[in-house]
């Protein structure tokens, strides 16, 4: 999953950045309103974790300029502001959760975690495809019961695929969602992980469209 990171204390951003990494989300980090608008009308992204006291443009600005344009990635704004009428606005606004500075990193995640859950259409936090059984919170994946080790790769391009099944992504679609601005592409990555899911998943369960990308097939 690629996230969005709009934050301009350097600190801060640091260790979010670090953290999201760490879960193996890509992450492109801005510092102001302005590159965050930028950012967004260039790129697509699964969630945004916006702060709005920002330089040149206020993040409820970016949001309600994400909203007019029928931009629905989920939004979660993270910010000091914690006067009931700045949360409403913000809410109002087209949020879809709140989290106050100081925030707790594990709560942080959590409501990454849900909000991506609530973007797929999911309300459980484990789910099953077929005989695959998947945890997106703890990223273990399970065939018949038996465990299975994915690379953070490997991984990235399985969640985007099976939490659509039916939809078809091309393999632009899927280096996006792997990889941030920073992160160099190999030309044939996308083709290494699916043969890797294929071999340790079974060899059925990710279909290629030709000339057109890959899907994990509705039930």
């Amino acid at each position: 999953m690629r996230l969005l990171l709009v934050e301009d204390d350097t600190m801060i951003g640091e260790v979010v950045l670090d953290l999201l990494r760490a879960e193996h989300y890509a992450v492109d980090w801005v510092k102001d309103g302005t590159m965050a608008e930028t950012a967004l009308q260039t790129q697509t992204y699964d969630l945004v974790i916006l702060d709005l006291g920002l330089p040149k443009k206020d993040g409820l600005e970016v949001l309600r300029g994400m909203r007019a344009r029928k931009d629905r990635t989920p939004v979660l704004v993270a910010t000091a502001r914690d006067a009931v009428q700045q949360r409403v606005a913000g809410l109002d606004a087209g949020a879809d959760d709140y989290v106050l500075k100081p925030y707790e990193m594990d709560e942080l995640l959590a409501r990454i975690r849900a909000l991506l859950r609530r973007a797929a259409g999911r309300a459980e936090p484990q789910f099953e495809y077929k005989n695959i059984t998947i945890n997106p919170a703890t990223r273990e994946v399970a065939v018949e019961g038996t465990p299975v080790t994915l690379s953070a790769r490997e991984w990235a391009v399985l969640e985007a695929l099976i939490a659509r099944p039916g939809v078809v992504l091309s393999r632009a679609q899927l280096e996006e969602k792997l990889y941030s601005w920073r992160d160099e592409v190999s030309s044939n990555a996308v083709e290494v992980y699916i043969h890797g899911l294929r071999k340790k998943l079974g060899s059925d369960l990710i279909q290629n469209v030709r000339g057109v990308g890959y899907m994990v097939p509705k039930l």
